[in-house]
């Protein structure tokens, strides 16, 4: 028997999968939280910045909210579900991935697709804080490939109690030619300019704060400003700075599609086939899949977008669902 609550239809109005995909960044009446900054310092000597919001009992249930690229804590999505998880007793920790904070990050290595080490240590060090909470994780986007990473990564280890991943780029090689194509090329410009400008805002601090050997290494990835792809900008940038051979050896490496078999976590991912981001060919099938993965294909919805009702009224599946699974013990 289908389950209800796992139904998605787009809002009149809005079956478009740009106009899903943008109606949250673009029009989307924000909600305002009163969240607690903890500066949480990794062990290369960076930091993370995580905001809190939701009941302080150390035993209330806890999930770490992971964002996707050129967003952070302040993305719709993520203040849309920390609210709608507040709502539900349950507290709420955003990661805000190095440098996202609205502060550059001290090192010259960035955050990316394959940065599971990252989250790692933020779930050691918010299992040592609240101990007795129970754990979750939902990861959107490249937060969500992030944490499909993690979870194969550690198998039964993974000390998170369920996990959810929505809209995730499973091929980074796959997703990085879906994205140059028709439409989507206006995405990948607008991505361009904001990890450029993440890039350039790093080197002015390197300068200003007469970090020179830092400075030294940005300025050893040579002009940047010709560059027009995610191939180009992960050759160029994403992948010497990050210890990476070169693009393949990153895509390869950093891809969750090669993680999803070894998760031993019983994780929902959420998708929708029109996804302009994400290629079809990259979607795993279910020999790809761990036994305890459910893998919810919508026929619409866009990149990170499920918005449902109507354009007066508009309702937000993913801040539906997410709890539910969630709270009914999957």
């Amino acid at each position: 028997m289908p389950n209800p609550d796992a139904t998605f239809r787009p809002a009149t109005g809005l079956s478009n999968p740009h106009l899903q995909t943008l109606w949250g960044p673009l029009w989307r009446k924000m909600p305002d939280l009163q969240r607690e900054r903890e500066r949480m310092w990794l062990a290369d000597g960076d930091f993370i910045d995580l905001d809190w919001h939701g009941p302080h009992q150390p035993d209330a249930p806890l999930v770490l909210v992971l964002h996707g690229l050129t967003g952070s804590s302040q993305s719709h999505y993520v203040k849309g579900l920390q609210q709608a998880l507040h709502a539900c007793g349950w507290a709420s920790a955003a990661v805000n991935w190095r440098g996202c904070s609205g502060e550059p990050n001290l090192l010259p290595r960035s955050y990316h697709s394959g940065a599971s080490e990252d989250l790692a240590e933020v779930v050691s060090h918010v299992r040592a804080r609240r101990p007795l909470a129970p754990l979750y994780a939902v990861g959107y986007s490249l937060g969500g490939n992030v944490l499909l990473k993690y979870l194969g990564e550690c198998g039964a280890a993974s000390q998170l109690q369920a996990a959810v991943a929505v809209s995730v780029p499973f091929r980074l090689d796959h997703c990085a030619d879906r994205i140059a194509q028709g439409f989507s090329k206006v995405y990948q410009a607008h991505f361009m300019r904001e990890m450029l400008a993440y890039v350039q805002v790093k080197q002015r601090h390197f300068h200003d704060n007469a970090h020179h050997d830092r400075l030294a290494t940005l300025e050893q990835l040579g002009p940047l400003g010709n560059l027009r792809t995610f191939w180009e900008f992960d050759a160029k940038v994403t992948a010497p700075l990050n210890g990476f051979s070169d693009v393949h050896d990153y895509y390869r490496r950093s891809s969750s599609h090669f993680f999803l078999k070894q998760n031993c976590t019983p994780t929902l991912i959420i998708h929708a086939n029109d996804d302009p981001f994400v290629s079809t060919r990259s979607l795993p099938g279910p020999g790809d899949l761990a036994s305890n993965t459910r893998f919810e294909l919508h026929g619409r919805g866009g990149h990170v977008g499920f918005v449902e009702g109507s354009l007066r009224r508009p309702g937000y599946y993913l801040e539906r669902r997410i709890p539910q699974w969630l709270m009914q013990g999957q």
